[in-house]
């Protein structure tokens, strides 16, 4: 990451200084001030520690302001500190006798509730603060029997949304309105200590794509997709054309028909125009980042490096993953390498796809889906340019019947007549 001057920094928007700290770990960082925020991030970059102190109260805060943005006005004030304290009034030297020392106030009934451990379980969903929930019950909407997980356990246990969390849990204390997850026993039916011990990303083994993601639209772009350029799990997918050729609209039209069902999907917009945020979220599938084309391409690139994390994590505890991206166009070259190659299929294992949009082809895909801007602009769907299309191994996911068949489109295609 490269450091940035005092003076950048104070002219960058207050969303690219929240992105920023989020990558330096610097905690508590939306409940500074801009001033603030910019000293907070000087002192990191520059491999200073930044006072924890100055962030406490904000933590401390947290499991309440995200579910109630309201504060309440009815909860108990902090209590003085134990034990004799003058008044700045008094005089030291004078005869008058000290204030009296507070008596200890007696035990919370709560806290002997604490010691009754009970076990519970739900599907994990992390809050833009860092803290989660779980959702309990099987389903993923809120409910009041949902239990608080806080920051330090998500990142103690690297949980992203998705995994399913068992470990003890206390009942609320009185200032609290959910139970709070005391500590994570298993993820996804393993030990947490096993989970976290695991190999490196970088070193687990890589096969090619063999299970075909069945769509099952009737959509044509989507169908001729499935079927003249397939993909599956562990596929790296770059959906390439010139600007106007529709790759957002085919982005969009593919997150809606991929299986909900045992696969996480996950969104991340980084430079698209405002307008296609809110369509993004009117969707199946809402983003977990969504930047416009006006935020620098380093906020961009970390936004696109932490979507890809939380996938790398989930296929790597055995699950399945599809990252899509709108659009590798955005972000610096390196770092849009870089997520089409964490891309694969762990033999017995999880996995992990990424499908991305894109002006050209990277290199290292294992398909390509080729857009024709004519055909798009022609109202002549679906719009798909065979020839610069291509998937490498089809016959690993449609068979050899299928493979020539794709191949044997792809030759009707270069045998059509140019347009006149």
């Amino acid at each position: 990451m490269s450091v940035l001057e005092r003076d950048a920094l104070a002219e960058s928007p207050l969303a690219d200084l929240h992105i920023l700290a989020s990558e330096l770990g610097i905690d508590g960082y939306r409940r500074l001030r801009k001033e603030q925020l910019v000293d907070a991030i000087v002192t990191r970059q520059s491999g200073g520690e930044v006072p924890v102190a100055d962030y406490a109260e904000a933590e401390a805060e947290v499991s309440e302001r995200e579910i109630d943005p309201e504060p309440d006005t009815t909860a108990e004030k902090p209590r003085r500190r134990r034990g004799g304290r003058r008044r700045k009034s008094e005089d030291p030297d004078a005869s008058a006798p000290v204030a009296e020392a507070e008596p200890a106030p007696a035990p919370e009934p709560q806290a002997e509730t604490d010691r009754a451990e009970e076990t519970g379980a739900g599907t994990v969903e992390v809050l833009p603060n860092g803290s989660a929930f779980l959702r309990v019950g099987g389903s993923t909407e809120a409910s009041d029997g949902d239990v608080y997980v806080s920051a330090a356990q998500v990142r103690r246990c690297e949980l992203v949304s998705g995994d399913r969390v068992t470990g003890p849990v206390r009942p609320p204390r009185r200032s609290e309105r959910y139970p709070s997850l005391i500590r994570v026993e298993t993820i996804n039916g393993r030990p947490a200590e096993e989970v976290a011990e695991g190999t490196r990303w970088e070193d687990l083994p890589a096969a090619f794509p063999e299970e075909r993601f069945k769509l099952g639209s009737d959509d044509p772009t989507v169908k001729a997709i499935e079927w003249l350029t397939p993909f599956g799990k562990g596929s790296r997918v770059v959906i390439a054309g010139p600007a106007r050729a529709g790759k957002s609209e085919a982005l969009r039209r593919l997150a809606a028909e991929l299986p909900a069902e045992d696969l996480e999907r996950i969104v991340v917009l980084c430079g698209v125009r405002p307008e296609e945020t809110g369509e993004w979220a009117e969707g199946p599938v809402a983003p977990v980042a969504a930047l416009h084309f006006g935020i620098s391409p380093e906020a961009l690139g970390a936004a696109l490096e932490r979507g890809v994390e939380q996938g790398k994590r989930i296929a790597a505890r055995g699950g399945d993953a599809v990252v899509l991206v709108d659009t590798l166009d955005a972000v610096p070259a390196g770092a849009a390498r870089k997520a089409l190659a964490a891309a694969r299929n762990i033999p017995d294992g999880g996995s992990l796809t990424v499908i991305a949009t894109a002006g050209e082809p990277f290199g290292g895909e294992t398909t390509v889906i080729a857009l024709d801007v004519t055909l798009a602009a022609a109202g002549s769907f679906p719009a798909l340019d065979l020839l610069a299309s291509g998937t490498l191994r089809p016959e690993r996911l449609v068979g050899e019947a299928g493979a020539q068949a794709i191949a044997q489109a792809r030759t009707d295609a270069g045998n059509q007549p140019a347009p006149g």
